[in-house]
């Protein structure tokens, strides 16, 4: 990975972990004032965030280090690790949030300096947007699952955001004072989808999920695309953080000399990195017919 990515991607998590932490400062100035639950909501949102975002930027620093002696395939599952914690603790927050906002649809509350809030949260969601427009960058540019989780976390917090100022509408200028408890369970509905999406990606790379089936297909044509190569077999792929791991089998003339079967496997794997600039790529070749099936068992 070139230093560019690796320091747009630290930018990126330290931008998340001081976004956080200033949001955490103005939510709990604005519940504190006005008692709103939808404003509990976004503040338990704000940090549960910056716990999240703490945690990705010791997992980017971890998956960004060089493999060594110890690990040879480099340190990228620490991102999916990082991003199991935080479903962990986002579906935490989620049952508290969804008590609280029961108990205040049974007993409703007022909520007390309506504009201060609303000031507040315009200051939240111009700084969230600014951090997801920095996130939405890296992950395009890097291809970071930590990034890309932490985003999902922020892209959330928006709607969050934009529900606290609709719940404050609704209870200081309409007297629905319920909208505020009503506000708060459809921003933890908003955080339990955030912490399924997180979880199943950080899980299909803990358990090295085969890549997508149309990336698998591109490699397929790539590799048959070099005149020389007749057959692939035994195709596996997955993912860890940044990195995409790509081995194969190519089958060439059984003719071929032992130095032109090695070019043919370096243009193979140039032409895939070219497609996959973070993939390692392993190649394997066999003379074609070589690979015969196995054959079948008798009673």
């Amino acid at each position: 990975m070139a230093q560019s990515d690796r320091t747009l991607m630290t930018r990126a998590a330290w931008a998340a972990v001081g976004v956080a932490a200033l949001l955490i400062v103005l939510k709990t100035v604005a519940y504190i004032v006005t008692d709103s639950i939808a404003m509990m909501a976004s503040l338990a949102d704000s940090a549960l965030d910056l716990f999240a975002s703490s945690i990705n930027l010791l997992a980017i620093r971890a998956a960004l280090t060089p493999a060594d002696n110890e690990h040879r395939f480099g340190h990228g599952k620490a991102e999916p690790l990082a991003g199991m914690a935080q479903a962990a603790f986002i579906a935490g927050s989620v049952a508290f949030l969804s008590i609280e906002s029961v108990s205040r649809l049974i007993a409703p509350h007022p909520i007390e300096q309506s504009w201060l809030a609303l000031g507040i949260m315009a200051v939240s969601i111009a700084a969230t947007l600014g951090l997801v427009t920095l996130q939405r960058i890296a992950v395009m540019r890097t291809g970071s699952v930590a990034v890309g989780a932490d985003r999902v976390h922020y892209l959330g917090d928006l709607l969050t955001n934009v529900g606290v100022v609709i719940g404050i509408v609704l209870s200081t200028q309409f007297h629905l004072l319920e909208a505020d408890p009503v506000i708060g369970l459809c921003i933890a509905a908003v955080l339990a989808w955030s912490a399924w999406h997180v979880f199943g990606q950080s899980y299909d790379q803990l358990m090295d999920r085969e890549l997508p089936d149309s990336d698998r297909e591109r490699i397929k044509k790539i590799v048959m695309a070099h005149k020389e190569v007749r057959n692939l077999h035994d195709l596996r792929t997955r993912a860890a953080g940044i990195a995409t791991f790509i081995q194969l089998h190519i089958e060439l003339d059984p003719a071929m000399s032992l130095i032109r079967a090695h070019q043919v496997s370096d243009e193979v794997e140039a032409a895939l990195c070219a497609a996959f600039p973070r993939a390692e790529v392993l190649i394997h070749q066999d003379p074609l017919g070589a690979e015969m099936p196995a054959p079948l068992a008798t009673h």
